[in-house]
């Protein structure tokens, strides 16, 4: 236990007073506040600033009607969510998430933790996060255009290229973004870098798909390098099979890597021969345009499929979590390590319990929490930016260059803030204070604001 317990316990108690309804939110605090507050204990220019307590209150929150018509002529009703939580390095970063399961919890600890991601890729972005509870699946395209053209007639007084500039997460991918972009530009009168994940026609950045999972596999890499080790010939466990799985899956087996799972809401695929580059072709289709469920390639393939489970039994050097929010639980975390598990890189945002995370540091495993390790997604649109304020569109060698060198920075940070006596990198407290000194010096900066 911490000596700065009754510190922690005493900010988190005053925290669950105000949030009592709000756990996903809780929980992104506490993670932070745990490594933060001794840190702040040490470091008295903060204590006194007061920065934390200010840091967990958002700037704005917009909360908003979005009411649409169906293709049946029935006039539809969602709620629209912006999270405008700190401006201190840059304008208001992070995306827009269309989901059922949306509501304000999730949403604050998504745009809590944008905060520190976005601080550690050096990039001057702030934090925030926003979306819906309208759920694009199953809806025609037109649905979702009348959908996307009414969330953004409101979003559009808030959002800015210098002010709050969203991006897509789940649920909202290039045709989402797409039909919100020509809706910002209809009614602003102006072509700007507002959104990203754009089409490459109209000021998108090349590798932005590709770069979460990249960069994912990119900071592992690194993570390795500090044991003299590498990713050729570790096998790897996945979950999740959007975007991110994907990428990374790509990035892995060119690195040498052997992945052999993928997953969705409904189960896992074991490949005990790995997923080649041409079974990632087939993944990519199957959750491309089809929309279809991974149990389909577990058919294709004559592989195994578990109904209902997550991949954490299966024995692996490496596990890459990429589905979604406590995916993981402590149960889990105690399978993967027993199996031979020593590197878990987290491609998701909090996809690990409290639990399971403490469990991965006391076990001084190679354990990269998603703030840093997932951190590529948003580097990337803070290139977008560049390019979109510039004019000058960069290649794609040159994106993958500079997504691979602030990945390396990243990791650089958590080095420098994470390392302890006996040499074990804690990377949490490494990416929590890497990302809190920079937002916290530029907070006493610019004043009480």
């Amino acid at each position: 236990m911490s000596k700065y317990q009754n510190q922690i316990d005493s900010f988190m108690k005053e925290l669950e007073l105000k949030n009592s309804h709000e756990p996903e939110f809780i929980q992104a605090v506490e993670e932070v506040a745990e490594t933060v507050i001794p840190f702040i204990e040490k470091n008295i220019k903060y204590k006194t600033a007061k920065i934390l307590k200010r840091i967990v209150e958002p700037e704005r929150v917009i909360q908003f009607r979005v009411p649409w018509i169906d293709d049946a002529g029935e006039p539809q009703v969602n709620r629209g969510y912006r999270v405008e939580f700190n401006s201190a390095i840059g304008p208001y970063k992070g995306g827009l998430r269309f989901h059922p399961s949306v509501n304000l919890s999730i949403l604050k600890f998504l745009g809590f933790e944008q905060i520190f991601k976005n601080s550690l890729t050096t990039l001057p972005m702030g934090g925030g996060k926003g979306g819906s509870d309208f759920n694009p699946k199953g809806k025609s395209d037109n649905e979702v255009m009348k959908f996307c053209q009414s969330f953004m007639t409101e979003l559009s007084r808030h959002i800015g290229p210098n002010t709050d500039v969203p991006a897509g997460d789940i649920g909202v991918g290039g045709r989402e973004i797409g039909y919100m972009f020509g809706q910002y530009k209809k009614i602003r009168n102006a072509f700007t870098g507002v959104l990203t994940g754009k089409g490459t026609n109209w000021g998108g950045s090349l590798i932005r798909p590709e770069a979460t999972g990249y960069g994912l596999v990119y900071f592992v890499a690194e993570m390795l390098k500090t044991r003299e080790d590498s990713l050729n010939g570790k096998t790897v466990t996945v979950s999740g099979s959007g975007n991110v799985a994907q990428f990374a899956c790509e990035k892995l087996i060119e690195l040498g890597a052997k992945p052999v799972t993928l997953s969705d809401s409904g189960g896992f695929i074991h490949d005990p021969d790995g997923i080649t580059q041409e079974k990632l072709e087939y993944v990519k289709e199957l959750k491309g345009e089809r929309s279809a469920r991974i149990s389909e390639y577990a058919k294709k393939y004559n592989v195994e499929y578990f109904e209902g489970k997550r991949p954490w039994s299966i024995k692996c050097d490496v596990a890459l979590p990429c589905a979604t929010q406590n995916e993981l639980d402590f149960g889990d975390a105690k399978k993967l390590l027993k199996n031979g598990c020593f590197v878990v890189a987290e491609g998701a945002n909090m996809p690990s319990t409290t639990n399971a995370v403490h469990h991965f540091v006391d076990k001084k495993i190679l354990y990269g929490p998603g703030k840093a390790a997932n951190a590529g997604g948003v580097a990337i649109s803070g290139i977008e930016m560049s390019q979109n304020s510039t004019r000058i569109p960069l290649t794609r060698e040159k994106v993958d260059s500079l997504l691979k060198e602030i990945m390396e920075r990243i990791h650089t940070t958590c080095v420098k803030y994470g390392s302890e006596k006996d040499g074990f990198i804690n990377y949490v407290d490494g990416s929590n204070i890497g990302g809190f000194v920079r937002v916290a010096d530029s907070m006493i900066d610019q004043g009480i604001v």
